[in-house]
């Protein structure tokens, strides 16, 4: 077969089929009676056999080295190809995502694009304290920076950036919020804590809307801060989250001096003591204390008498602090 028909039945443009000879991978070896080289069929099958080794990603060299070296570890070249592609799609998706926070910024002339860009590159650099730096010095940041900024303060891994970049994300006002709401769903539990810190920060009515949508969360540290940043703007339906927040532990001073206002100031004393009371009988000893500690907080009689009964508890601990408790309240 000639490399005019050659060509034409394969899809190989002639000329890469010269090259393909001139480097020596695949050659013509037939001859017709005119002299011209004609490719056996040995030859096709090398020639196919080189495509789909380049369909792989292999360079030509790769490829001659593969055919050439009969002991060649085709485990060892896959590998290869797999850490090439992997580089590769983390180059796109790297682009992709700073492509997309340009994007989001609405820009409406380059000086808008630059900026952006010069924002995106500054927060992804390599040393924490420059991150800090650039986030701490967006003393102006405004709607156009509200994306890039979120996004950088979604991925941060350095508690002292995030909360740098918090404080910025806050000064942008509420540009920023639909981003962060979307991100408490996402399946990155690292990437969901960092949104609900960042819209506590910023603390807007808008932003305290996206918190209020994630009550119930099935993400419990999630679940628990929005109850807390709840009941602190006085939502009298977070009693019973924040018992459990008492008994749970992590969160359990929080929520008491939530549990404090709640009853000091909207006047759910009564129903705050009983919910900490019922939680008593079946809580162990470390949380019957946080109970008892949290009932310190709570104004009324039937928050004393609940300590007064927790005077002779068996675990000396919650006895002693309910004793303690009694005489600080007269």
């Amino acid at each position: 077969m000639l490399i005019g028909e050659v060509a034409e039945r394969s899809g190989i443009s002639a000329r890469m089929l010269r090259h393909y000879d001139s480097v020596g991978l695949v050659s013509p070896t037939g001859r017709t009676t005119a002299g011209y080289r004609q490719y056996s069929e040995d030859d096709l099958r090398r020639l196919f056999h080189v495509e789909g080794l380049r369909s792989l990603g292999l360079s030509l060299q790769d490829v001659a080295d593969v055919l050439g070296d009969l002991s060649f570890s085709p485990a060892a070249m896959v590998e290869q190809l797999v850490a090439g592609a992997r580089e590769r799609l983390a180059r796109e998706e790297e682009l992709l995502r700073r492509l997309g926070r340009v994007q989001a910024s609405d820009p409406s002339a380059w000086s808008d694009v630059l900026r952006t860009i010069g924002l995106v590159r500054g927060l992804d650099v390599d040393d924490p304290s420059a991150r800090q730096r650039l986030a701490l010095s967006l003393t102006a940041a405004g709607d156009r920076d509200a994306v890039p900024l979120a996004e950088a303060a979604l991925a941060e891994p350095d508690p002292h950036v995030a909360g740098a970049l918090d404080w910025a994300l806050a000064r942008t006002g509420d540009a920023a919020v639909p981003v962060l709401a979307e991100a408490l769903d996402s399946a990155d539990a690292d990437r969901r804590h960092r949104a609900l810190a960042a819209l506590v920060k910023i603390g807007s009515a808008r932003a305290h809307a996206a918190l209020a949508a994630a009550a119930g969360h099935p993400d419990p540290l999630v679940r628990g801060r929005v109850a807390l940043a709840r009941g602190a703007r006085g939502e009298v339906d977070t009693v019973s989250e924040l018992v459990v927040l008492v008994v749970e532990g992590p969160d359990d001073v929080d929520a008491a001096d939530v549990l404090a206002a709640l009853a000091s100031r909207h006047g759910r004393a009564d129903e705050i003591a009983g919910a900490i009371a019922a939680e008593l009988a079946d809580a162990n000893g470390p949380a019957r204390r946080r109970l008892a500690e949290a009932l310190a907080g709570i104004p009324g009689p039937r928050a004393a008498a609940a300590l007064a009964g927790l005077r002779d508890d068996p675990d000396p601990g919650v006895a002693h602090t309910a004793a303690y408790l009694l005489g600080e309240r007269g």
